[in-house]
């Protein structure tokens, strides 16, 4: 026979609604393990009563601890934590930047049985429009709207996912042809291996605990315009959790970014799919210069990684390039896709696993500084990774330390634009995809090889 749990009956802290509170409780607390896999929740009027709630708010709190697949309910005899499966073996994975797993595989069949039946081949079997229906960009938009950048539909593009709509920001700026972007001089490892893949040059702009650095911008379009060749400069910045450093724009950082670009008559591909940790003082580039802007989102960072479904925005005179580019590297959106981000919008398990994500971000975040104290730089906006500057051989060290027990991190050659002695060095760790326990494990880990770095000797770790 399961046993009850000795749960403390609490509201999480914040503005939400009761039942949102009282969800986000629960949640965390399954995550800390202060409630046991299999136990079973406080029945609904119980909980009401030693809550001062009403009824409804608890069965709005446990339908949305359902569908995220954190609670299972059985007939007659209440509501359960539900059982996770076993980690799989292996090393544990800090080197791809997903989010924390807020979802489960439960959670997800029951999406999908529910999506089975609003299917039917009238609109599944024919093309849709490249950008997506206007059905699905006024959806996007409107999700878009809420927190970051409201846009109008019209000017709105789904890809197949952001790194998709990454390629076409180029190729819609560049005409296809190979050119110079100017990003981070250590930057996301997907924008280097779209400009190789295209042609472009990649020039490094120096960067700081903000990210990239407005006088460094300057100088270096002043060199692009100068000895690069003809056609439009390009800016390709991550103002929000920049990846790989973890730095966030303050908005005055952002308004000298954009002066800087208008000043040289330079384009900006704004990368904001970490814009779901954005404070309200974050705005995004496109908000302050929507004319200036191509801005790039998704859903893969802020809900699951399978939910490949990008957003492109693009100022009005470059729609034209930007439908060209997009049909020639996709006949349509991905249908699947586009019906699950309905439904996930429309039934509000977006909402609920965004929230989630943000709650997971922050407590992985906070336990990654714990853990690793100084060597981690103080940030203020938690997020999917974490960032251990370090003279470049003695992060190359600390990978192959790191391997011999087990954990993968991001090669720290991997987002080096800037390779010059002394240029910006590090190693990120992806916070994400491990289990709470196998992340505590593997920073605690990390931090004994930290701790046994020598001093002046950087090309050596014990293991």
């Amino acid at each position: 026979m399961r046993r009850g749990s000795d749960w403390t009956p609490r509201l999480a802290a914040g503005d939400g609604s009761l039942a949102d509170r009282l969800a986000s409780a629960l949640a965390d607390d399954i995550a800390r393990g202060r409630i046991a896999p299999g136990d079973r929740l406080p029945a609904h009027r119980d909980l009401a009563w030693r809550l001062d709630i009403g009824l409804g708010t608890v069965t709005r709190a446990y339908a949305l601890l359902e569908r995220r697949g954190l609670v299972v309910p059985e007939r007659g005899r209440g509501m359960f934590v539900a059982v996770p499966p076993a980690p799989p073996p292996g090393p544990v994975d800090l080197c791809v930047n997903t989010p924390p797993r807020t979802l489960d595989t439960q959670a997800l069949r029951a999406s999908l049985a529910r999506l089975a039946t609003r299917i039917d081949m009238t609109g599944f079997g024919s093309y849709t429009p490249s950008a997506g229906t206007p059905q699905h960009r006024a959806m996007m938009a409107r999700w878009l709207a809420r927190d970051r950048v409201d846009l109008p539909p019209s000017r709105l593009m789904l890809a197949s996912g952001a790194q998709h709509a990454l390629a076409v920001a180029i190729a819609t700026v560049t005409g296809g042809r190979p050119g110079t972007i100017l990003t981070e001089s250590l930057t996301y490892p997907g924008i280097i291996t779209i400009a190789r893949h295209a042609g472009h040059r990649l020039q490094p702009v120096m960067i700081d605990d903000q990210g990239m650095c407005p006088e460094a911008l300057d100088r270096a379009l002043h060199t692009a315009m100068r000895d690069g060749p003809p056609g439009q400069r390009l800016i390709y910045v991550t103002p929000t959790l920049h990846n790989p450093t973890a730095a966030s724009m303050s908005r005055a950082r952002r308004e000298a970014i954009v002066g800087v670009a208008t000043a040289h008559d330079a384009m900006i591909v704004e990368d904001d799919v970490y814009g779901v940790f954005a404070g309200s003082d974050m705005p995004p580039l496109a908000a302050l210069a929507p004319d200036r802007c191509l801005y790039v989102s998704g859903l893969s960072k802020s809900l699951s990684p399978g939910l490949r479904i990008g957003a492109l925005a693009v100022p009005p005179a470059f729609l034209e390039a930007a439908a060209d580019a997009l049909a020639a590297s996709a006949t349509m959106a991905p249908p699947l896709g586009c019906l699950l981000m309905e439904s996930w919008l429309e039934d509000g398990t977006a909402e609920a696993v965004e929230q989630a994500v943000r709650a997971e971000s922050r407590d992985r975040t906070a336990l990654a500084r714990q853990l690793l104290g100084h060597h981690v730089p103080p940030r203020e906006t938690p997020g999917f990774h974490i960032w251990l500057p370090m003279p470049r051989p003695a992060a190359e060290a600390l990978a192959m330390a790191a391997a011999a027990r087990g954990i993968r991190v991001t090669p720290p050659s991997a987002p080096v634009v800037d390779d010059r002695p002394g240029a910006p060095a590090g190693l990120r760790l992806c916070l994400g995809g491990p289990s709470r326990d196998a992340l505590t494990t593997a920073l605690g880990s990390i931090a004994d090889i930290l701790n046994r770095l020598p001093d002046e000797t950087a090309d050596r770790i014990a293991v």
